[in-house]
């Protein structure tokens, strides 16, 4: 497939253009191992989708926590700002990718659970922040990733159109989202599991491990 035919592509950030997974797998083990208990073993796939308001939420009724949904939120931002602004690394060949993108003339999008607060310093120490066009979240839309939401906020920001847009996702909701909104979906599939990895196999249009596969 010719990336370079879209005029747009949209990006989530965690998994897909940063390998932020296990900061996030930390951080949810320092959360629980702090109340004495162990996270569930399909926790992380349950908050995945979510954005961070829904995920704190979902985290207080499940445990009953008496905490409330603001000060788990500032919890888990206090714990992530550090690694997302000193820390995290990119996807292998993503920072290129993009600029690969951006010199061809292509419109990029960030669709991502994460507030600015995050993606821009991560981003930035990337060096490609300055590439894009339109930024959406989670939190300015309806529903989560498993709907075209954030996806269709990003490519209206972009002034294009799902058809002329490619969505780069790494969680088989992500695509199934895109999809819905008649998008173009490309699976990073590096560091799933066998079973995600099988799911976005047959539900994207084009999968890839590292980003050097689509323009070298």
């Amino acid at each position: 497939m010719d990336i370079t035919g879209f005029k747009a592509a949209v990006f989530d950030l965690d998994g897909t253009l940063i390998r932020s997974k296990g900061v996030w797998s930390e951080i949810d083990r320092q959360f629980f191992r702090k109340r004495g208990l162990e996270v569930p073993d399909d926790y992380c796939r349950a908050v995945s989708t979510k954005n961070f308001r829904s995920a704190a939420v979902y985290t207080k009724e499940l445990l009953g926590l008496e905490d409330s949904v603001e000060s788990i939120m500032q919890e888990w931002h206090e714990m992530a700002v550090y690694e997302y602004t000193h820390i995290i690394g990119e996807v292998d060949g993503a920072a290129d990718f993009l600029r690969y993108l951006s010199e061809k003339g292509i419109k990029l999008g960030l669709a991502t659970a994460n507030s600015a607060s995050l993606y821009e310093p991560v981003l930035k120490r990337l060096g490609v922040y300055s590439l894009f066009d339109s930024f959406a979240t989670t939190e300015e839309v309806e529903h989560g990733k498993g709907f075209p939401d954030v996806y269709e906020l990003a490519c209206e920001r972009l002034g294009e159109s799902s058809d002329d847009t490619i969505v780069f996702e790494d969680l088989p909701e992500g695509i199934h989202g895109a999809k819905l909104g008649g998008f173009t979906a490309a699976a990073c599939l590096d560091d799933l599991s066998d079973e995600s990895r099988e799911i976005m196999q047959q539900d994207a249009d084009i999968c890839f491990e590292s980003y050097k596969e689509l323009y070298e």
